[in-house]
């Protein structure tokens, strides 16, 4: 233990095992819901259901270990959505997408080894970064939605789907249930929400688990099951560009918010920050290797910290915690292929993401609508990559014309030119 020094943290053995495991409990829904999204990009969810985990314990002991932060890993929302949508909207197989996670993580690390990531962050303005993950949360929560059956595309009048509907009524239980559970501060609403609609979808026959013991062995891994020969081929520079962008902004913004709430910040800067983003870029790379879209920090971290979780030992805990739910694939399983159980969650989640939207400066124009256009682009496009390419290349050109020009970073200026390029020429997704 001394390695996580505990007594010079101000904190003990038992309190880090009790925010290790609060802060399992409020990101465990990750096992359940990104196999969900990522199978319907056409990955077997057994692959997804291990590369999930793997992927976070790799980042979080990576974070644990070289950090010594109580900050957990795994694969982000949005980025899964984005993944699917890339699969979709542009017909290529999800090996090859995966192929673009791969390349995405190898340029993470190499740029979690430099300065560049940092000032990368200092040169987009608050207002594209507020945007971006804003419409990223309403992207997210447009899917939860259709999942549950609430909003439906196809439907010849207006958008709303039927409410009358076994999988509407069972989502919007489960949402009214957990919504409740937030309401009163419970920890891990977000699970105890997931595991109260199961049990309601497995009495009253919508949940398809055959019985038997819900443990077993963890499925197979199955490894390097991606084509980086048709990222190039296809000219997917844009989807790469697209995850690095997102990845960045979402773990170095849950970095500093995190660290800031458990008081780890020194002078303005992160002691150990090379270590602690290292983290995440590792997991990306990893979780590519073994099929599923790249990972981040999360932001239920600091339900740890204000459960009093101050060093690594945090985090090995929720390592072990999520090795241990590899032999619950069973009833994973089962809750996954139920929509109704795992679209709330979605939806809630797509309201935490949009928090971001207070602080952007709406009395000024120039600031506004470019985190507005980014906002708006990505649920009505279906893709975060378009909804990016439209904010970096508004925010430079009001800029201009509104005579600010050299308050624009030079570097917002090239990806402006790159974006118009492949809207122009290369089909989003």
């Amino acid at each position: 233990m001394k390695q996580f020094n505990l007594a010079g943290n101000n904190t003990t053995i038992r309190t880090e095992l009790i925010a290790g495991f609060t802060t399992f409990l409020s990101m465990v829904y990750i096992v359940f819901v990104n196999p969900t999204i990522l199978q319907s990009a056409g990955i077997p969810f057994d692959q997804v259901f291990m590369a999930t985990i793997i992927a976070a314990v790799v980042g979080t002991f990576i974070m644990a270990l070289a950090a010594n932060y109580p900050i957990a890993i795994a694969p982000g929302m949005g980025l899964n959505a984005y993944f699917a949508s890339v699969v979709g909207s542009q017909g290529l197989s999800y090996q090859i997408v995966l192929g673009t996670v791969f390349i995405a993580g190898l340029l993470f690390m190499l740029l979690s080894l430099t300065n560049f990531r940092e000032k990368l962050i200092e040169a987009i303005p608050n207002s594209l970064k507020y945007g971006i993950t804003s419409g990223i949360g309403l992207f997210i929560a447009f899917i939860g939605l259709e999942m549950a059956g609430i909003l439906d595309k196809t439907a010849e009048e207006g958008l709303i789907g039927d409410l009358s509907s076994p999988t509407a009524l069972l989502s919007i239980a489960g949402l009214t249930i957990t919504l409740i559970l937030l309401a009163r501060n419970v920890k891990g609403a977000l699970f105890i929400g997931m595991i109260i609609t199961a049990i309601i979808a497995y009495f009253t026959g919508q949940m398809p688990f055959e019985g038997g013991l819900p443990v077993g062995l963890p499925p197979v891994p199955v490894f390097m099951d991606m084509n980086i020969l048709g990222v190039f081929s296809n000219s997917l520079y844009i989807v790469i560009f697209a995850f690095l962008l997102v990845t960045i902004f979402d773990t170095t913004g849950t970095l500093v918010g995190v660290a800031e709430q458990g008081g780890f910040m020194k002078n303005g800067s992160l002691p150990n920050a090379k270590s602690a983003l290292m983290a995440d870029a590792v997991a990306t790379t990893t979780g590519s290797l073994f099929g599923t879209s790249p990972s981040t920090a999360y932001i239920e971290s600091t339900t740890g910290v204000a459960a009093g979780g101050r060093t690594g030992l945090t985090s090995v805990v929720v390592g072990i915690l999520f090795i241990v739910s590899m032999f619950f694939s069973p009833i994973v399983k089962a809750i996954a292929t139920t929509p109704a159980i795992t679209a709330p969650v979605l939806i809630i989640v797509g309201c935490f993401m949009i928090e971001g939207l207070s602080r952007v400066d709406w009395k000024t124009f120039d600031e506004s609508f470019p985190a507005y256009a980014t906002l708006l682009a990505m649920p009505l496009t279906s893709s975060i990559a378009t909804g990016i390419a439209v904010g970096f290349i508004s925010y430079p050109l009001l800029k201009l014309v509104s005579g600010k020009g050299k308050q624009v970073h030079w570097l917002l200026y090239i990806f402006a030119i790159i974006f118009v390029f492949y809207l122009l020429f290369t089909p989003m997704a």
